[in-house]
């Protein structure tokens, strides 16, 4: 049994929450290289190049590269040796979380009551957390802070199974369409298939995270990436939605088993930033 303290996890978490605001990852940043090279508007052109300083001068000087700091989803895998020591694991990450919205100057962008109320809770808590034991004796903590911008574009579809692959690419390049300027594009688009109405969702947000530039290990879930990201780029939005071949930056899809009866189908759209960044234990 492996012992990690309260304290150690909550400064990692507020530590990630700053720096995911605030830098850039690189795979990101070399996408915006290679469609730099591709795109053939000038106006897509020049866009793209602001996109590329603002992340450059957020970084130098250590502030948001977008004003919406999101709200803060975490994914949480804890090694079944690991025990922790000072207090609740989920109090240590929405500490965590309290600490680097306040002293990173973080927008606060949570309130207590969805509907009627609304009022702020002042320190973008609580966290969105997502747990997974896993072997061994580690702690991986991913922050992924997520604006709404584009969380708002995000869709689930319950198709059927005989809707199959085409069913699965037209709903996505619907949401595409359907977001257009909305979530600031470039987009880069998670994709969840399978589970049931609830875990297609999370596997939609879990495909957020991996890097830009790697598809699926699975040869079906290639395909269905790498059409997507080929037929949303000739759809025209572009950057900022005013026209240009860069739409989406990547499509990442991951898959779980389902019902036969079924065929989920979650679309997470997210701004060119999609912030993360991850520790381990």
């Amino acid at each position: 049994m492996r012992t990690v303290k309260f304290e150690d996890i909550k400064e990692a978490v507020a530590k990630l929450c700053i720096q995911s605001n605030c830098i850039l990852n690189d795979d990101i940043n070399n996408c915006f290289d290679e469609y730099l090279k591709a795109e053939e508007s000038e106006v897509a052109v020049d866009i793209l190049k602001n996109l590329k300083k603002n992340a450059e001068t957020a970084e130098k000087k250590m502030m948001p590269i977008c004003q919406d700091t999101g709200m803060a989803v975490v994914f949480v895998e804890i090694g079944q040796e690991v025990y922790i020591e000072g207090g609740l694991l989920t109090d240590a990450v929405n500490e965590g979380v309290r600490k680097g919205y306040v002293e990173g100057y973080l927008r606060k962008s949570v309130v207590y009551d969805p509907i009627i109320k609304r009022i702020n809770t002042k320190d973008n808590t609580p966290a969105i957390i997502h747990y997974n034991i896993v072997k061994g004796d580690r702690l991986k903590i991913t922050v992924a802070p997520k604006g709404f911008g584009s969380e708002n574009m995000s869709r689930i579809y319950m198709l059927k199974p005989s809707d199959g692959r085409e069913g699965v690419i037209d709903c996505v390049l619907k949401t595409i369409k359907e977001a257009g300027s909305n979530p600031c594009p470039p987009m880069i688009v998670g994709i969840g298939l399978g589970g049931n109405f609830e875990y297609s969702a999370y596997l939609a947000k879990k495909a957020l995270l991996r890097p830009v530039g790697i598809n699926s290990e699975k040869e079906y879930l290639k395909e269905i990436e790498k059409e997507v990201l080929d037929k949303a780029n000739k759809t025209g939005i572009g950057p900022q939605g005013l026209g240009g071949r860069t739409t989406i930056l990547w499509a990442a899809a991951e898959d779980y088993p389902t019902h036969i009866a079924g065929m989920p189908v979650a679309v997470n759209i997210s701004c060119h930033v999609t912030r993360h960044g991850e520790v381990i234990l």
